[in-house]
């Protein structure tokens, strides 16, 4: 199976600190589980426990720079996480991981790997051209099993219809099911990241979603 992804192009505003390497992957047959993939990210959840257990967790590699593109846009991190630190949190507390299906699973077990938040979305429920660009007050949409979620100065993704995603949390409007087949896959990357580490996250992620779904 080929493992080749399409490069996204995103409209980028210049005030996101932000680097966001989009690209779409096609063909895709999205599954409820997997074995492999639990059994995988269970592995991985051993070496981040080994790795990082008893430490801060602004030691994790990539954790501290995410925090200050979160800062850099007036958000405390602390009190809303990149959804790569949410998860690497419960990791280490020893808690297992939500399953929703293979294509997002998968995605949660590069970003653990990569220690870099990501965005997923069904691309047959977005209207291009997407920006990327900082939220305005009373901005948001509906979250994914959340409540309304807020964008104002927040880094998000907004397309014709509306927004539908930000380093934290996803829309409900775009999201994964077993029906997708065409996927629109975001880092959130910091500013500054080297490229062959951007070339790393981008081909090691879309070899992981092509493997599992």
């Amino acid at each position: 199976m080929s493992h080749a992804y399409e490069p996204f192009s995103l409209q980028a505003a210049p005030d996101v600190p932000l680097l966001c390497p989009a690209f779409v992957l096609d063909g895709l047959r999205v599954k409820a589980r997997d074995a492999a993939l639990d059994a995988e990210v269970a592995r991985l959840g051993e070496v981040l426990r080994a790795q990082f257990g008893g430490l801060e967790i602004s030691q994790a590699p990539g954790i501290a720079e995410v925090r200050a593109s979160y800062r850099a846009m007036g958000i405390d991190p602390t009190k809303t996480r990149p959804s790569s630190e949410a998860l690497l949190r419960r990791v280490l507390k020893g808690q297992g991981l939500f399953t929703v299906n293979t294509l997002v699973d998968a995605l949660n077990l590069c970003s653990l790997r990569y220690l870099a938040p990501f965005g997923l979305y069904d691309l047959a429920k977005v209207a291009p051209p997407v920006a990327l660009r900082l939220g305005r007050e009373g901005e948001g949409y509906e979250g994914i099993r959340k409540d309304r979620v807020n964008v104002a100065r927040r880094a998000c993704l907004a397309d014709a219809q509306g927004h539908f995603g930000n380093p934290t949390s996803d829309s409900d409007r775009a999201k994964i099911t077993l029906e997708t087949t065409r996927a629109l896959v975001v880092p959130f990357l910091p500013l500054g990241t080297p490229p062959p580490r951007v070339q790393e996250i981008v081909a090691g992620t879309a070899e992981a979603l092509r493997r599992f779904s």
